[in-house]
């Protein structure tokens, strides 16, 4: 499968890395506004790409998207430069929206021009509703988000570390918005097919607030750090490269348009060769359900900003 990279920033390099080391794609081509720059991001990885599995690497415009089965959109304005970096600022990755939606505006009918009819992962924040405003702007339902999935990675994986066990062996989703309004879903945690209350022996409820503001936050923690969060993105996007390129049908936490909500959000979703393919609404509490309509609503006022 041809895959294509738009943007040659810190996610988009890393998307690249990931994708050449793991495999799912035969050609990758990266696009960017400086064509300058994707030639020397190509240059840099192609001499390492020696050592994994055969895989065309080239730059170019976007007519060089012809034939892509997947094109990822991680161009825009990120978190430090956009000011979206308070960890209490409620309105967090939706501060980038308009500015990265005027960027959207631009290129996505040149991605559909070229690519008609390859499945478009939106990568960009706030990822959900520019994949909304994306799917208006191309007229097909083949536009994903990468919605919860890198909030359900680090859901799962703190609360492996807390429970000490491996985090492949937990399974905790995070739905609704990437973002402040993001949803835990506690009642739906399993490790090894056993619910928390049983193994972590009452303590869920002291250490629920602890793992969410920690999840919340990583991405700030990162970019504090090192100034941009990107390598887990990057990988969490090589892996749905996977799904779309073999037909997996893995089912994962990722964004599309619900008809339900009438926004796109993230719930488990079946990936596969036409992007989601199927959605599944799991049991929540009243709770968990009553937080999921806020977050949609959160989305929908996005939305509405943008004048859908």
């Amino acid at each position: 499968m041809k895959v294509g990279i738009i943007g040659a920033g810190a996610v988009g390099r890393a998307c690249l890395l990931a994708l050449t080391m793991r495999g799912p794609a035969d050609e990758i081509v990266v696009v960017d506004r400086t064509p300058e720059r994707a030639e020397g991001e190509i240059a840099d990885i192609r001499y390492g790409a020696i050592l994994s599995q055969s895989v065309r690497l080239r730059d170019g415009d976007y007519e060089e998207l012809r034939g892509a089965g997947l094109v990822m959109i991680t161009i825009g304005l990120n978190e430090k430069s956009g000011g979206a970096t308070d960890r209490n600022d409620k309105q967090g990755r939706l501060r980038l929206l308009q500015k990265n939606a005027e960027i959207y505006r631009g290129i996505v009918p040149l991605i559909v021009d070229a690519a008609p009819g390859a499945v478009l992962l939106v990568v960009t924040d706030p990822p959900d509703p520019l994949a909304f405003l994306t799917r208006q702007l191309v007229r097909h339902e083949r536009v994903v988000s990468t919605g919860t999935l890198l909030d359900s990675l680090r859901f799962r994986f703190h609360l492996a570390e807390r429970l000490q066990v491996d985090p492949r062996s937990v399974e905790a989703q995070v739905l609704g918005e990437h973002g402040t309004s993001a949803v835990f879903l506690w009642s739906g945690v399993r490790v090894g097919g056993v619910t928390l209350d049983k193994i972590d022996g009452g303590g869920e409820a002291a250490m629920r607030g602890e793992i969410e503001k920690t999840v919340r936050a990583a991405n700030i923690t990162i970019i504090e750090g090192i100034g941009a969060s990107q390598l887990g993105i990057g990988v969490l996007c090589a892996r749905l490269a996977e799904m779309v390129a073999r037909d997996e049908r893995a089912v994962v936490p990722v964004g599309s348009f619900n008809e339900n909500y009438g926004v796109t959000l993230s719930l488990p979703s079946v990936v596969g060769r036409e992007g989601v393919l199927r959605v599944f609404e799991p049991a929540m509490t009243e709770k968990e359900a009553a937080a999921l309509r806020e977050s949609a609503a959160v989305l929908r006022g996005a939305q509405e900003g943008l004048g859908g």
